[in-house]
């Protein structure tokens, strides 16, 4: 059985920092590119950042490139995401996601339920 852990998640003054990680078991972890998406009250889930099954490859939404790095560890089953300024509108679930495709779309094959990130003005 996959499963996707995401933690990390909390509440923060604008201008602060969080790391989110997401640790996954029950799949062959370097087999599969990683991605965060979130989904903030009433809007649509969005593409955050995705890296490729090796970690070279790395991909970001406009609004949090230069901000955000994603970065994950094979050896430890785990993707990170470094959140550095933020916003508040970058509140929202955020969710860890697993697929074959090193794509922004939504088609992952595997997600974790999501972790909140709350930031204050």
């Amino acid at each position: 059985q996959v499963q996707l852990v995401e933690s990390g998640g909390g509440l923060v003054q604008a201008g602060g920092s969080l790391r989110l990680s997401c640790a996954g078991s029950g799949l062959t972890f370097s087999s599969y590119s990683m991605a965060w998406f979130r989904q903030a009250p009433g809007k649509e889930r969005e593409f955050v950042a995705t890296i490729s099954r090796s970690g070279i490859n790395t991909y970001y939404a406009d609004s949090v490139k230069d901000r955000f790095t994603i970065s994950r560890d094979n050896a430890k089953n785990t993707v990170y995401l470094q959140m550095n300024n933020l916003k508040p509108e970058d509140t929202a679930v955020y969710y860890c996601a697993g697929g074959r495709r090193y794509t922004s779309s939504g088609d992952y094959d595997y997600w974790g339920q999501g972790t909140q990130v709350t930031v204050s003005s």
